[in-house]
């Protein structure tokens, strides 16, 4: 049995080491390249899901979504919106049901998503909702994966420019990291339903 505590402080989390996704980031702002990434997708049954949009700084602008990130456990791809727009292939990934979509405040992902090209998002699980019923009252990505992990996912570069002409290695590194870590959180909790079991524990902040 493990016991996982329902809450941490963000003191707490930023003595803990970082956490950085190390496998493969493939970036896609062509759209010859779209099909075989999607066709890659396809063959997992579950893959994170994120995305990024350029931050503004002046009242009453806003941007749409610059890049949307789906990841399995070792290979994540980097979708350059402001580039290829929603190719067909890639919204009919989205309205894929058999295939599990795991990424956290979906709601928001979602209708940004829906402002570049409609479609209807099918297969789509929120974390926060997941984590919630299980009696988990944190609901950031960061806090998270710091109460199962014990590593702290940094927030450096969410106000960096998405739309960039080239991403630094940085924000790849970033945005990769988010999606890859709503499916390490979603499999390893799932993991411990079916194995040893676990209880969560109420965690006072300071």
């Amino acid at each position: 049995m493990i016991d996982i505590k329902s809450n941490i402080a963000k003191a707490d989390i930023a003595q803990m080491p970082n956490e950085l996704f190390e496998g493969r980031i493939i970036v896609i702002h062509a759209l010859a390249d779209v099909e075989k990434a999607v066709n890659y997708l396809k063959g997992f049954p579950i893959v994170g899901i994120d995305t990024e949009t350029r931050p503004s700084f002046a009242k009453g602008k806003t941007y749409e979504v610059s890049l949307l990130q789906l990841s399995t456990e070792d290979t994540c791809f980097l979708f350059r919106l402001n580039y290829i727009g929603m190719p067909k292939a890639l919204v009919d990934l989205l309205q894929v049901s058999r295939q599990l979509k795991v990424g956290l405040s979906l709601r928001d992902d979602i209708q940004n998503l829906n402002r570049k090209h409609k479609f209807e998002p099918r297969g789509f699980l929120d974390l926060q909702h997941y984590v919630k019923e299980m009696g988990i009252e944190a609901q950031s990505l960061q806090k998270i994966y710091a109460l199962l992990f014990g590593k702290k996912i940094s927030k450096s570069q969410r106000l960096t420019n998405w739309e960039a002409d080239v991403l630094t290695d940085r924000q790849k590194g970033y945005a990769a990291t988010d999606a890859w870590a709503c499916v390490r959180i979603y499999k390893y909790m799932e993991e411990l339903k079916r194995g040893q079991g676990f209880r969560v524990i109420g965690a006072p902040l300071n």
